[in-house]
């Protein structure tokens, strides 16, 4: 995918460039990316371009940029500004529902995933790229973290380890892979661009580890997943899904795990309490 470092850079607003870390800038560069792919395969079926909504609402960008203030960076699009109410989930909501309801489109996780399936991943690899970056709905600030954290309680922990270290493998090149330090990070921020202290910490810890293959080939499959005219649905995974989530027969949010607290939010973002 071309990304114009011009139109880039003023989608961060005046002056915020110099306040942001290494890592703030990666993560809005994804982030542009992502809703770039959105945006343009919308516009490939026909469509104007568009700003999805987690439940697969097409709002026009050009009207929610004019009509609504800019939310904090780092904040989910679960909370931004919207004029209509989510659609309800049901009683004992499954992973599938989450995607259709509230992770839609999903267009990059799909396309993640799919680049896996179409290279022979194992299936716990593909399961990590389908779900790697779906927690950015709730929350963008290291969202590797966060990410496992929301699927420990349900899958093997290679997957939930291999979301958590994805995000600061990216900015570490693995030759024995073909991964390579992305020169998009070059062309955008120039050539010093420097992670954070704690993102180097945990490249290190993770590559001494022995689940670091897990996180690698998230990389691998992440960095080339974003291909425009590439068609994706989430049908061809279902079957992955019921093999490697193990779904809680209370319904996901209701099971008393963990993270249920996480689902519930991501499931009911207007309750104010």
């Amino acid at each position: 995918m071309e990304v114009d470092r011009r139109l880039f850079l003023a989608t961060l607003g005046v002056g915020a460039l110099e306040l942001m870390s290494p890592e703030d800038k990666a993560e809005a560069l994804e982030h542009y990316m992502e809703e770039k792919l959105d945006t343009e395969i919308a516009a490939r079926d026909g469509a104007e371009p568009v700003l999805y909504m987690p439940d697969g609402e097409a709002i026009a960008l050009a009207e929610l940029q004019q009509e609504n203030p800019r939310p904090p960076r780092g904040t989910g699009s679960l909370f931004m500004p919207r004029a209509r109410e989510f659609a309800p989930m049901s009683d004992k909501p499954t992973l599938v529902e989450f995607f259709e309801k509230r992770f839609a489109p999903a267009n990059h996780v799909l396309q993640s995933a799919t680049h896996a399936l179409e290279t022979g991943q194992p299936e716990r690899t593909i399961m990590a790229c389908l779900m790697h970056d779906v927690v950015l709905n709730l929350i963008k600030v290291d969202h590797g973290w966060w990410g496992a954290q929301l699927i420990e309680p349900y899958v093997d922990e290679r997957v939930s380890w291999g979301i958590r270290y994805h995000a600061p493998l990216r900015f570490y090149p693995d030759e024995s892979v073909g991964y390579e330090y992305p020169e998009m990070y070059n062309r955008i921020f120039g050539e010093d661009y420097v992670p954070e202290p704690y993102i180097k910490q945990a490249y290190e810890h993770a590559k001494g580890h022995a689940y670091y293959m897990e996180a690698r080939l998230i990389t691998v499959n992440d960095t080339y997943a974003f291909e425009e005219g590439k068609r994706v649905s989430l049908d061809q995974f279902v079957d992955i899904i019921g093999r490697n989530f193990k779904q809680p027969p209370e319904g996901i949010g209701y099971d008393n795990s963990p993270s249920a607290h996480m689902w519930r939010t991501i499931a009911y973002p207007n309750r104010p309490l």
